[in-house]
């Protein structure tokens, strides 16, 4: 975040705290002093001392040159996690869904400008990146992120076009606000979101946005597809039917339950992220 857009209660400390937890993924589960500092942009001292600290708090555990995470930071989401039980209540429809079609399904819900995983039931991994839950991706440029972005009010989709970065991924990816707007138009009207091949080349996706008993979009369920193997027509065709009977089941079950509160919180959240 910018400093001229900070807060007067804004922790700047709490902030790179959170960063040098951040600095470790799944391609990089152990680093160095030297390349958590540069990873989050801190001086060596500084990132010494935020990962001494976690260290003594039980969040990282070191041999005395390289560091990684402990199962403690499970901890940090737990609280989000168990309070949040639409991941619970859609993973069972997913996993019918995965057997039907043979492809994999995730639940993804708007956090930001990002899309967050939140549930995932996988066949095969079809991507260069692997997807688990909490992997995050620019909403603009996938299915489940446009038909959530598709539904919110116009001013809006403007508000979150005018920052996007619009960096083209691939040689397909919409790379203009005009473009994207006009996209997000179609999605609302047809009521699904096919993406083909703008975040990753050789993937096509389809998705369909989950709604509260309230009617309010909270969430998208999708597929992704080999491009080689599955046309434009034929995800339509085949996957689309089976998708939205899925999200109409998970759907139900939302209105029974009567969740709103946690979903719709993490679909409206405006945070800045990593």
């Amino acid at each position: 975040m910018p400093a001229e857009a900070r807060a007067p209660h804004f922790v700047q400390s709490f902030e790179r705290g959170l960063a040098v937890i951040r600095a470790f993924d799944a391609e990089h589960p152990e680093l160095t002093l030297s390349d958590v500092a540069r990873s989050c942009e801190l001086t060596r001292a500084a990132a010494r001392r935020f990962l001494l600290t976690l260290v003594d708090l039980g969040y990282v555990h070191t041999d005395g040159r390289m560091f990684r995470l402990t199962p403690r930071v499970l901890e940090l989401g737990y609280s989000y996690l168990s309070s949040f039980t639409l991941p619970e209540i859609a993973e069972p429809h997913l996993e019918q869904l995965v057997a039907q079609i043979r492809e994999s399904s995730s639940l993804c819900v708007l956090d930001g400008d990002d899309i967050v995983y939140v549930a995932r039931v996988p066949t095969r991994r079809i991507m260069t990146a692997t997807i688990t839950v909490g992997t995050r991706f620019p909403a603009h440029v996938t299915s489940v992120g446009r038909v959530m972005l598709a539904h919110l009010p116009e001013e809006e989709i403007d508000a979150r076009l005018s920052r996007a970065d619009l960096r083209p991924l691939t040689a397909r990816t919409l790379a203009s606000a005009g473009a994207l707007r006009a996209e997000l138009r179609r999605v609302r009207r047809q009521g699904y979101a096919i993406v083909d091949q703008e975040l990753e080349e050789g993937l096509r996706s389809v998705a369909v946005p989950v709604r509260d008993r309230d009617g309010e979009v909270v969430a998208a369920v999708n597929v992704p597809v080999h491009a080689a193997r599955n046309s434009v027509e034929s995800v339509r065709r085949d996957l689309l039917p089976p998708l939205l009977a899925t999200v109409a089941r998970i759907e139900a079950d939302l209105r029974v339950t009567g969740l709103t509160g946690p979903a719709r919180d993490a679909s409206r959240h405006t945070g800045t992220h990593r």
